[in-house]
C-alpha cells in the first residue's frame, strides 16, 4: 500500500508540474516554489511605460514559475549574503509580509525558503475586498505589517513605515506585471478585522493593502 500511495503521489505531482501547477507537499501545507528568474523581462523604461491598473481578470491560474517570479520581484531576497530584499524597508526591518490568497487557501510567503506556507484553507479571496466585477483574479496578495518587528517608536511611525514599505513592494509588482503582460490593481483593505481573522493574524499585525494579480480578461 505504501508503494502504491507513493507512486500515486508522484503521479499527481508530476501532473501538476506538467500543467504549470505548483508542487505541493503531500499534506498541502507547504508549496515549494521554483527558483525565481532573475534576468530578462522588459527594459525598465518600457516597463514603466506599460505600467497600469486593470480591474478585470481572466480566471486562468498563474503557473508555479510565474508565482515564484512574482513573489521574488515583490519582496524576495536579491542579496543572499545579507538577506537584503528587492524593496527597501526602514532600518531594514523587513516588517511587511506577503500573503498569497488563492482559491485553495491563504499562504504566507517565506522568502528565505522560497516557499508558501498555508495559514488557512478554502477560498478567502472575498475577505481581501476584491469586487465581484474583478472577475475572480487568481491571486490576491495581502501586505501585512508586523508592528513588533517595525523600526518605528510610535504607532503613527509604525503605520507610516509599513505604508512606505508596502508602496515600494506594490510598485515592484506593477513593474513585474507590466513586463510579464499580467494584470494587477491595488486596494485599501475595506474590512481589516475580517481579513485579519481569516489570515489568523495577531493583534500586532496590520493588513496594509491588497493587490490582485492575474491574466487580463481581454
Amino acid at each position: 500500500m505504501t508503494n502504491i500511495r507513493n507512486l500515486l503521489t508522484g503521479v499527481v505531482l508530476a501532473a501538476l508540474v506538467a500543467h504549470g501547477g505548483m508542487a505541493v507537499a503531500e499534506d498541502g501545507a507547504v508549496i515549494s516554489l521554483s527558483a525565481p528568474r532573475m534576468e530578462g523581462g522588459l527594459p525598465l523604461f518600457q516597463a514603466l511605460k506599460e505600467r497600469k491598473s486593470t480591474k478585470e481578470f481572466s480566471k486562468q491560474p498563474l503557473t508555479r514559475e510565474s508565482l515564484s517570479n512574482l513573489l521574488w520581484a515583490a519582496f524576495g531576497i536579491n542579496r543572499p549574503d545579507s538577506g537584503m530584499r528587492t524593496a527597501p524597508s526602514a532600518k531594514n526591518k523587513q516588517e511587511v509580509s506577503i500573503y498569497a490568497v488563492t482559491a485553495e487557501g491563504a499562504y504566507l510567503y517565506d522568502a528565505a525558503a522560497n516557499q508558501l506556507k498555508r495559514v488557512a484553507e478554502g477560498d478567502l479571496r472575498k475577505t481581501t475586498g476584491s469586487p465581484e466585477s474583478a472577475g475572480g483574479p487568481p491571486v490576491e496578495l495581502v501586505y501585512v505589517a508586523d508592528f513588533q518587528q517595525s523600526g518605528g517608536k510610535t504607532e503613527e511611525d509604525k503605520r507610516l513605515y509599513a505604508s512606505i514599505t508596502t508602496g515600494c513592494i506594490i510598485q515592484n509588482v506593477y513593474l513585474f506585471c507590466a513586463s510579464e503582460k499580467l494584470a494587477t490593481v491595488t486596494r485599501v483593505v475595506s474590512n481589516r478585522e475580517a481579513l485579519a481573522q481569516a489570515l489568523r493574524l495577531t493583534k500586532d499585525q496590520w493588513p496594509v493593502m491588497t493587490q490582485s494579480v492575474g491574466f487580463p480578461l481581454k
